[in-house]
């Protein structure tokens, strides 16, 4: 991988480990005083949950981990641009930066789409970094479609 930021590396990592499962290939890692202390990759399919985005996985095993359910000193790295909702959680959770590595211009809602940090209904909007491991984040996430398209799903390993 050539992330350009550990924290981004071990999102990246978390979004392989998603694909071999066979979810979308996204990943996340939130930090505290430079600690991981959630992770996480797509498991909608796995858990049959549609709120189980890498993002609200990463995030609760974080609220879980510091024992409260906001995370004002903690940053969240993801591999992709947020939807709705997890942009509504990261907003919930006070988080203090989030950067990510891919735009979604389909389905984003931070810098595409409905830009919920923007919107005067937002209580709370983190510093926001985009294009971390921007190719990287989005190789993973056109080689995974691409297989699926052409039924060329590489082999677990």
């Amino acid at each position: 991988m050539g992330g350009t930021n550990r924290f981004m590396d071990l999102a990246l990592e978390e979004a392989e480990k998603a694909g071999q499962r066979d979810e979308v290939p996204i990943g996340a890692v939130v930090v505290l005083d430079g600690r991981i202390i959630g992770r996480g990759g797509n498991r909608t399919r796995e858990w049959k949950d549609v709120t189980a985005h890498a993002e609200i996985v990463a995030l609760r095993m974080a609220c879980e981990e510091v024992g409260q359910e906001r995370l004002p000193l903690a940053d969240l790295y993801v591999t992709l641009e947020p939807c709705t909702m997890c942009a509504a959680a990261i907003s919930f959770a006070r988080i203090r930066r989030l950067y990510y590595g891919a735009s979604d211009p389909k389905g984003g809602a931070v810098e595409s789409g409905v830009r919920f940090f923007n919107q005067p209904t937002c209580h709370h909007a983190p510093e926001v970094y985009s294009g971390i491991a921007e190719t990287d984040s989005a190789r993973l996430l056109l080689d995974f479609f691409q297989a699926k398209r052409t039924g060329t799903f590489p082999a677990e390993g």
